[in-house]
């Protein structure tokens, strides 16, 4: 389809504070060649084809989506619009692109894969690993990091850290200190008794996993995550830049024309619960492992990732009926279930899920962002859409 309007330039861009999302994400918060495949992949299902164009000609809707559905050893590609309305080039499966919320898998796989290592326990708790802490927070488990029913008070929605935001979208935190935000703040329930989704969770997982082994968090998602999956295009960077060639992320108000914020924030604000930049082809293969991948994870632990609180969305919600589990939800669709996670920040929405025995996995990737709280119909409208291609997905 036609390149939407140039987008304005950055130095115009409004943060009305994509603080929606600066607080959804970190609070910050096709293909020209389909992704590697052993048999050739089919065309597009013309359906689902239309749906991502409606979807992309809504009024606030994404300038771009693309949509890998692996099936086995055959990987279908659906795309609509551009990658960048300045070029009206198209959405690539290794485009670069913020995962937003979708990083919180991937701490949680660091933390599930040291768990099988015995270098970390489900019952280990922050006054164990993290002494240095807050007391009151002492008693907070790891599983109960991992299912957000920490009662960790979130830092994101801190207002000195917002403050320091608005002022400086691209500030750079100290990441292993985003903490210090909130430390004079008591838990807002008793652990274990609530679910709350909290970005402050998965920054404690990822100091908690710097305790256990002595190693930076990011060399533990080199080794435990990217190396064994063969993830060569996904990074945790600390500052705004992203590697090219990417996905430019906009806001999109009508009627003015979309603007390019791909690059207006900072990842070291949010970092393990939101500032892993991935791929299409990469975030595919990550979730298939995550989601169900037989060697992965071992029974036992597979078992506690997928032990499920009724109910509790991911932010935001997937599509079907959410439950929690261990850094993984389930979406029950009227198809059948997939496991794995969603994520929005400003630009981006994310959805990656996977089947039980790891044999499909789906990513539906959108380039603005939208929440229950940022653009909700237009997130009522994607998750029919991700429904749509969830039952596309398990067809036979």
């Amino acid at each position: 389809m036609p390149a939407r309007p140039a987008a304005r330039s950055r130095s115009r861009a409004r943060l009305r504070l994509p603080v929606a999302g600066l607080a959804a994400s970190a609070a910050l918060a096709a293909l020209v060649q389909p992704a590697q495949a052993a048999a050739t992949p089919k065309p597009p299902d013309k359906a689902l084809q239309k749906q991502l164009d409606d979807l992309v000609r809504t009024a606030g809707g994404p300038p771009g989506v693309i949509v890998l559905l692996r099936q086995g050893d055959r990987t279908k590609v659906y795309r609509a619009g551009v990658s960048d309305t300045s070029t009206g080039r198209p959405p690539h499966a290794t485009d670069h692109m913020r995962i937003a919320s979708v990083a919180k898998a991937f701490s949680g796989a660091v933390a599930l894969r040291l768990v099988d290592r015995h270098r970390l326990d489900l019952d280990d708790t922050i006054g164990e690993r993290l002494p240095s802490l807050p007391t009151a927070w002492h008693r907070v488990t790891l599983r109960q990091l991992l299912n957000h029913t920490s009662g960790l008070p979130d830092y994101s929605k801190a207002p000195a850290f917002i403050d320091i935001l608005r002022q400086d979208p691209r500030h750079h935190f100290d990441s292993r200190r985003l903490l210090d935000f909130v430390a004079d703040k008591d838990l807002e329930f008793p652990p274990g008794s609530q679910y709350a989704y909290s970005n402050s969770d998965n920054i404690a997982v990822a100091l908690m996993a710097e305790a256990a082994t002595g190693r930076p968090y990011e060399r533990l998602l080199d080794r435990l995550v990217y190396r064994p999956l063969d993830l060569r295009q996904t990074s945790l960077p600390q500052g705004y830049r992203l590697p090219r060639p990417y996905l430019h992320g906009y806001e999109v108000i009508p009627p003015e024309p979309p603007v390019d914020i791909s690059e207006l924030i900072g990842a070291s604000g949010i970092w393990a619960s939101g500032g892993v930049v991935s791929t299409p082809k990469d975030l595919n293969a990550f979730v298939r492992a995550w989601a169900g991948g037989h060697d992965y994870l071992s029974e036992k632990t597979r078992r506690a990732q997928r032990t499920f609180i009724p109910g509790a969305a991911s932010e935001p919600a997937g599509p079907g009926a959410n439950s929690a589990g261990l850094a993984i939800f389930r979406y029950k669709t009227r198809c059948g279930t997939v496991f794995g996670h969603t994520g929005n920040t400003p630009g981006y929405t994310q959805f990656a899920a996977g089947t039980a025995d790891g044999t499909r996995s789906l990513t539906f990737s959108i380039t603005t962002q939208t929440s229950k709280t940022v653009k909700p119909d237009l997130l009522a409208k994607l998750r029919a859409v991700q429904e749509d291609f969830v039952c596309a997905l398990l067809r036979h």
